[in-house]
């Protein structure tokens, strides 16, 4: 735990997301001054149609994309065993289920964005693109015995994207969001979430942040600069999320381990 708190802290400290420091070349730099004033609006209302798409009707279909049950079931063996001998040779195997599904969605996140982007193919990138980065977390999720039906448990994945993509102060108070929200869902405490205002929430800071990118992944051969992101964005948020599941999946021993034992 103290490990996982560290790394944490690093994740949260760090000053700006990997994609907003790249050095883009300075044709580019030259697009960016030509990007429309409505276009803000227009990725504003396509990522959140995007999310609404992904949760309402796209879920069944990004299961079919990876084996939910065998998930399941690792998890179950993988769990009875770190519950059984409590070693970090355990932990470890629970932990590579989710590090592969992060590397394997990361590849596909630079193929998608690439090709596309070659193309000139940039707004209807973007529900393919939220398909990859929620089959990322799901998968994740599952790999720690968490599913993601729920409203609330969806509010949590999204502000997870959030605070993977924001910078350090707003980063911190989206962490605390999630922290707060995390406990009342394993506490099983009732909770009145506006799923849609959270996907709103979310659309608009995904827009914000990649305003440009999506602009430039919108022009043939050019585009593939703004598909490069892509693959960055799910491996920033993958590993967020592997961290703040794995959080809760040691509390809950934690807190297991304390009820036994009368503390």
């Amino acid at each position: 735990m103290a490990i996982l708190e560290k790394q944490e802290q690093k994740f949260l400290n760090q000053k700006d997301s990997p994609f907003i420091k790249s050095n883009f070349t300075p044709v580019v730099n030259k697009i960016q001054a030509k990007i429309p004033e409505k276009l803000q609006a227009t990725l504003d209302t396509a990522f959140y149609m995007g999310f609404h798409f992904v949760f309402e009707k796209g879920n069944s279909l990004i299961e079919k994309t990876y084996n939910k049950d065998n998930i399941d079931v690792k998890y179950d063996l993988n769990n009875y065993a770190l519950e059984k001998y409590m070693s970090k040779k355990h932990l470890k195997t629970l932990d590579k289920s989710s590090q592969q599904s992060k590397a394997i969605n990361e590849s596909i996140a630079a193929i998608e964005g690439g090709v596309l982007g070659l193309l000139g193919i940039g707004l209807p990138d973007i529900p393919l693109f939220l398909g990859v980065i929620i089959k990322t977390i799901n998968e994740i999720a599952l790999s720690y015995g968490y599913q993601y039906t729920s409203h609330e448990e969806k509010a949590y994945i999204l502000y997870l994207i959030c605070a993977a993509m924001t910078k350090e102060d707003l980063r911190k108070a989206y962490d605390q969001k999630i922290e707060r929200l995390g406990k009342h869902i394993d506490a099983q405490t009732p909770m009145d979430i506006d799923l849609k205002a959270v996907m709103k929430e979310t659309s608009d800071l995904l827009s914000n942040t990649l305003l440009t990118a999506k602009f430039i992944q919108g022009l043939p051969i050019v585009g593939v600069i703004g598909g490069v992101v892509n693959p960055l964005m799910v491996n920033k948020i993958g590993k967020y999320a592997r961290i703040k599941y794995k959080k809760r999946y040691l509390l809950s021993k934690l807190s297991s381990i304390n009820d036994s034992t009368g503390l």
